[in-house]
């Protein structure tokens, strides 16, 4: 019904596919839980959420494959391609594992039926973000996915930090949208247009309002680098991610933050072409450039002095957020910008798996009672090594260390920026790249070296963590030999952009 109802609009139909199987499993999820409210259907929940999910994954991914022709829809709202595609993997990939490892963590939880539905509109809104062609999209597809985000943090309501997460949350997003919304007016003022390629035309005679649409880019990019927690804006991060529920936090820490890079890049690619806003003064590229070097190394010297695990992993997202930032800040006109655009994004795809797996295996440790400081993870290795070899794979990916999926995805970015003649970017990133192996060691120093304080009883293996904590590792492992031609689909469709 759903693929014919989306036939009536040619084009249309395959392009939409993956968005619109999100969406329906999220109001499955909502129609099961009305109709048996008091049974008890986790397994069912959370089965319909994985499939939902995979079977997006699957579509998005065989679009991909098979070459998906850009295709304007909805009077150029949205622009389904192979940008939007291949960021939808991202979130389905990461919305399936976040599913899987929640049947654990929901047993004893109220209210699973909303948690999942919440899960999939995030990923909905997600998927929109990636296609988004019109500012006004672009605001609908994020007020979906950061709405969502806001009572997944809050979820535990017997629990004061997540109340308090999910309130700072609410009121700091809150924010951010209103000044995304006042710059999109700004915009919208000095073009009379909100569709991208509408604006980019209209920039050609903007010269007189020059300062208003200056202004406006500025407080756009603001609104967008809320979601990548870059500095700034990142000051929600660590408290979020703390507060919510572990999965949230490898929720919003890995697929989020790739919508708000989404969207980044494709307001900023087909709204304001570099090679015409750079001469008249409005150069967001320098915006970006010193958004890179201070969330790269604010972010990575923050987690250098934490304790707490959940903590650090969120200044380390802040810290990767600042490298995935080297898409935009190595942009200039005329340079390969699709090589560089592309390898952010393809470090954004292995990102999802090693970092989504690290707040799961905390998951994880919070299910058997463990707590949450390096101290905590004293010799958990000799009660768990499977699940510890898993963390080690990810903290290793996450430094860069070679032959992890981190390092060639961070080298290619780096590689990448060089090429363009950023080299002191690369040269940043490549500096903080090292600090943070001081940070993710001493997680694996504590796993294996270190003598656990008091002796740890596992009891019942968590099934739904297990599985997907060892897929997130397998994600990452199988990343190695398949990283060439996930770069190469990366930025083939970045060009495409330009």
């Amino acid at each position: 019904m759903i693929d014919l109802a989306l036939q009536t609009v040619p084009g249309v139909a395959d392009g939409l596919l993956p968005a619109a199987v999100l969406a329906l499993t999220a109001l499955l999820l909502f129609g099961i839980d009305t109709i048996n409210p008091k049974e008890d259907s986790l397994a069912l929940l959370c089965g319909i959420s994985v499939g939902g999910s995979l079977l997006a994954l699957a579509l998005a991914g065989s679009l991909l494959a098979a070459g998906y022709e850009a295709t304007p829809v909805y009077g150029d709202a949205l622009m389904i391609d192979g940008t939007s595609l291949f960021f939808t993997l991202v979130f389905a990939s990461v919305t399936a594992l976040v599913s899987v490892a929640s049947y654990d963590y929901l047993r004893d939880q109220d209210y699973c039926a909303e948690f999942y539905a919440l899960v999939l509109f995030a990923a909905t809104g997600m998927s929109l973000m990636a296609a988004a062609n019109s500012l006004a999209t672009a605001f609908v597809a994020l007020e979906l996915t950061s709405l969502p985000s806001y009572a997944l943090v809050a979820f535990l309501k017997t629990d004061e930090g997540s109340v308090e997460a999910g309130l700072k949350y609410f009121l700091v997003g809150a924010l951010a949208s209103a000044v995304l919304v006042f710059g999109i007016s700004l915009v919208y003022a000095a073009t009379g247009a909100m569709t991208f390629s509408a604006i980019a035309e209209a920039m050609v005679g903007a010269g007189d309002v020059a300062g208003v649409l200056g202004l406006g880019v500025v407080m756009i990019a603001g609104g967008v680098a809320f979601k990548m927690a870059a500095v700034p804006f990142h000051f929600w991060a660590p408290e979020a991610y703390e507060g919510a529920p572990a999965p949230v936090s490898g929720f919003l820490s890995s697929a989020s933050k790739a919508a708000g890079f989404a969207l980044a890049f494709r307001i900023f690619v087909g709204a304001f072409p570099v090679e015409m806003a750079v001469p008249m003064g409005v150069d967001w590229v320098l915006v970006f450039q010193i958004l890179a070097v201070g969330t790269m190394t604010l972010g990575n010297f923050a987690a250098a002095t934490q304790e707490n695990i959940k903590r650090m992993l969120a200044y380390s997202s802040v810290g990767h957020a600042g490298y995935a930032l080297i898409g935009l800040a190595a942009l200039s006109a005329g340079g390969p910008n699709g090589n560089v655009l592309g390898a952010s994004m393809a470090h954004l795809f292995v990102y999802g798996f090693m970092n989504t797996g690290a707040f799961l295996f905390v998951a994880m440790a919070e299910h058997w009672g463990v707590g949450r400081t390096l101290e905590d993870y004293n010799g958990l290795a000799a009660t768990a090594p499977v699940a510890s070899v898993a963390m080690t794979v990810f903290m290793f990916s996450l430094a860069g260390l070679p032959p992890f999926g981190g390092f060639f995805s961070k080298y290619v970015l780096f590689y990448a920026a060089v090429e363009s003649g950023f080299w002191w970017l690369a040269a940043v990133g490549a500096v903080n790249s090292a600090l943070s192996l001081f940070y993710y060691s001493r997680v694996v120093k504590a796993l294996w070296f270190e003598e656990a304080t008091v002796p740890l009883e596992i009891g019942r293996r968590p099934v739904g963590l297990y599985v997907s904590v060892l897929a997130a590792a397998l994600g990452t492992l199988i990343l190695l030999p398949l990283f060439g031609p996930v770069v190469e689909t990366a930025q083939t469709v970045a060009a495409a952009l330009f």
